[in-house]
């Protein structure tokens, strides 16, 4: 098991909707960091349009 695995036997409560709270993203651009919501509709649509990249582990031998 990999340390982002939930194991079936850990029970999670759902929320309500009025327990909830906004999270809020931060991201970094142009070397400083900045909340995506303070980006204009454009920029906003770029980042989520994102693709992150996923580099898997390389076997030697």
């Amino acid at each position: 098991m990999n340390d982002m695995a939930i194991p079936h036997s850990l029970d999670v409560a759902a929320l309500k909707d009025e327990e909830r709270t906004r999270c809020e993203v931060w991201t970094r651009v142009m070397g400083y960091h900045r909340p995506v919501t303070s980006f204009n509709k454009g920029k906003q649509s770029e980042h989520r349009e994102r693709q992150f990249f996923v580099e898997g582990r390389c076997a030697l031998g």
